[in-house]
């Protein structure tokens, strides 16, 4: 929960999202120790714990989901599942959320619109909007994302480009944390399959439990994807990753093209995985998820009463995006003054970020570790950065 900086100060982690089961997990760095102390980290020659993970790893999905290639980040991932999209729908146009994030790579930056103008979207793709305020209908927020979506395919046909795929983090992460209602994705997801499109749940930020009661974010909204891209917290910080995938699609791209990653289940990065799988399961750490966001939560419920600056508070377990602004303020005002609560939460030694399309927006994803004593740290400090934003100058 607590990092360190060379001067010894320490802060406490509310922000990344990497070490899931905590920094340093000492039951996860003695398998890797273990694992590197055998046989070299490569893929050349493989070993039986690199298929008996696979094997536990599709267990946690849905029976439709049964197939598994390894790599080495969430880029790499959200690279092959593109790859195999296109392959397998015989078409190039991707559907992305308007402020979606979905990697660094050449392919993944051209379907990102997060990272700005300075990365020149694929003229294949077209971006959707969410629904907007909370506290809308699940009818109204469903219709809204079909209707864009369907919108979308129109235009990718018209152009003669076609629908390969629909890519969204199930916690729409980087538009703002849009966790609610339930489903809203559904229709959309329909009208993609309609025209033979494939969809990819990009499970990077959302997966292994940091939803709570999921061990996936798309299964809040009862949907079963097509590809499911797996990085980030996989190894608790060591870099591995995955594409878990239908079999037709998987066995389709397999039979025409080839893949190969020297490091991609890689045997260090394997033996993290696999720890960080045990202790999941084993510590029951999704139902700890769940209580301790849901602490979290109330607490910033009780503190948005007492505070105007808070206007919104959205989450799924421990992920969380706190809309921040007061009554008669600007997108510019609103964003300044969410960074500046970032700034004065870091001198007070507590770490968030900001998020969504004008970064109004608190980002706050502590370790699925974290203790009852920890979410009351960080409602002590953020109500106290609250109170200083908020103050006349």
């Amino acid at each position: 929960m607590w990092l360190y900086d060379p001067d010894g100060r320490r802060y406490l982690d509310f922000y990344n999202n990497v070490p899931s089961l905590g920094h340093c997990n000492p039951e996860v760095n003695a398998a890797m120790t273990e694992q590197a102390s055998r046989i070299s980290a490569n893929t050349r020659y493989l070993e039986p714990r690199l298929v008996d993970y696979a094997e536990r790893l599709v267990g946690t999905f849905p029976q439709e989901l049964n197939r598994v290639v390894f790599t080495c980040t969430g880029s790499e991932s959200n690279d092959l599942a593109l790859r195999i999209a296109r392959l397998v729908s015989g078409c190039e146009g991707v559907i992305v959320t308007s402020h979606a994030y979905h990697g660094t790579s050449a392919a993944t930056a051209m379907v990102s619109p997060n990272l700005g103008d300075a990365v020149k979207l694929s003229p294949a793709v077209r971006m959707v909007s969410l629904h907007g305020p909370a506290g809308v209908s699940e009818m109204q927020a469903a219709a809204f994302f079909e209707e864009q979506v369907r919108s979308a395919i129109a235009d990718l046909n018209r152009r003669g480009t076609g629908v390969a795929a629909l890519l969204f983090d199930s916690i729409f992460s980087s538009d703002g944390v849009w966790v609610d209602p339930p489903g809203f994705i559904a229709g959309g997801v329909n009208a993609v399959r309609e025209v033979g499109g494939l969809v990819i749940a990009d499970e990077v930020q959302p997966g292994f439990g940091r939803t709570g009661k999921n061990m996936w974010g798309f299964e809040r909204h009862e949907v079963v994807p097509d590809l499911v891209t797996l990085g980030k917290p996989m190894g608790n910080g060591f870099p591995i990753g995955a594409v878990v995938g239908r079999k037709t699609a998987m066995d389709r791209f397999g039979a025409a093209a080839r893949y190969s990653n020297t490091f991609g289940g890689n045997t260090v990065g394997i033996a993290a995985a696999d720890a960080v799988l045990t202790i999941l399961h084993r510590d029951r750490i999704l139902e700890h998820a769940h209580v301790m966001g849901e602490r979290l939560r109330v607490g910033l419920q009780q503190l948005a009463t007492r505070h105007p600056g808070v206007r919104d508070v959205r989450n799924a377990g421990l992920f969380f995006g706190i809309d921040i602004g007061l009554d008669g303020m600007g997108a510019a005002g609103r964003r300044a003054m969410a960074l500046e609560i970032v700034n004065l939460l870091r001198d007070d030694g507590v770490l968030i970020s900001t998020t969504g399309a004008n970064e109004d927006t608190l980002k706050v994803r502590p370790p699925l570790v974290c203790q009852a004593e920890h979410v009351d740290r960080f409602l002590e400090a953020i109500e106290h950065a609250l109170r200083k934003a908020a103050a006349p100058v």
